[in-house]
């Protein structure tokens, strides 16, 4: 019996999601028994601080030590948390299906984002979802907010806002789906780079890195590789308010993309594509087009 070590944050969508790649685990080779090891991260221990205000990787840096000083033998997170530059002598050795990657907006009354009335207060810390909504309805007041999906909801129904903007894969990996109103589409909010994918890390040359190769799901790598390509490009950073979403058809991979400032009064959009296998160039060619078009004022603006 071969048993590995799984290290994640303590949250419940991320033992939710890290359950999943246990049983998964488990089902693939009998020979295994997969352990959870719960991690406490920088971003779980400062849970009223802005994201913006604690940094990048805030959500990954003590599960990255733990997985170099041996303590696990894999990580389970968010791609969309991991930074874009990879920690020297970690690897992403498995990049599974996406779950769905759009955005949900969630409200008491189930309405759709165009039901809302004016100066309807929606709770999301994402500057690339407030400018997004703020663009589609100026009229809207955004308010940040904190803490696990449990905690937002519990905040809107004790009315300290009116609707939630949240990404639907974790609504529905903890079977919330029920509290949707409207996946928002694409041209509405485009989803964060690698929304809805996950990220299992291994350390280089490690046996867990073959063990974690079933896993694999090439649309879904392409597409977020494009995507994280173009987050690079523009500065690096899941907290800048841009969006991006790759999809892979047949041989050609195919990515739109957002820059926006943060009040959604000026917002630029973009897409490209072109041979699968040049995932990252696409992305860096797109960022470059964005970055002509006027996207680092735009950016820098961001706080």
């Amino acid at each position: 019996m071969t048993v590995i070590r799984i290290g994640t944050r303590g949250s419940a969508l991320a033992l939710a999601q890290t359950e999943w790649v246990k049983r998964r685990l488990e089902q693939h080779d009998r020979e295994i028994r997969a352990e959870i090891v719960r991690i406490k991260t920088s971003g779980d221990r400062f849970l009223t601080s802005p994201t913006l205000a604690l940094g990048k990787g805030i959500f990954v840096k003590e599960i990255e030590d733990a997985l170099l000083e041996k303590k696990i033998d894999l990580a389970v997170h968010s791609m969309k948390d991991l930074p874009t530059v990879a920690t020297p002598g970690l690897t992403i050795a498995a990049v599974p299906e996406r779950q769905d990657a759009r955005d949900a907006l969630v409200v008491r009354s189930r309405a759709s984002l165009s039901d809302l009335p004016r100066g309807a207060k929606i709770g999301t810390g994402s500057l690339r979802r407030r400018a997004q909504v703020l663009n589609r309805r100026p009229d809207l007041s955004v308010a940040p907010i904190r803490g696990n999906v449990d905690t937002r909801l519990r905040k809107m129904d004790a009315g300290e806002v009116d609707a939630l903007v949240m990404a639907a894969a974790g609504l529905n990996r903890l079977g919330l789906a029920e509290r949707i109103g409207e996946y928002l589409a694409p041209d509405v909010c485009l989803p964060a780079p690698a929304q809805g994918a996950l990220a299992v890390q291994a350390r280089d040359g490690d046996h867990a890195v073959n063990i974690v190769a079933f896993l694999r799901h090439a649309p879904t790598m392409l597409a977020v590789a494009a995507e994280r390509a173009l987050l690079e490009a523009l500065g690096g950073g899941c907290q800048l308010p841009v969006g991006a979403l790759g999809s892979v058809s047949g041989d050609v991979l195919h990515l739109s993309a957002v820059v926006a400032d943060p009040d959604g009064r000026k917002i630029l959009r973009d897409e490209h594509s072109g041979p699968r296998e040049a995932a990252e160039h696409i992305g860096v060619e797109l960022a470059e087009r964005l970055l002509s078009r006027g996207a680092s004022r735009l950016l820098s603006d961001e706080h």
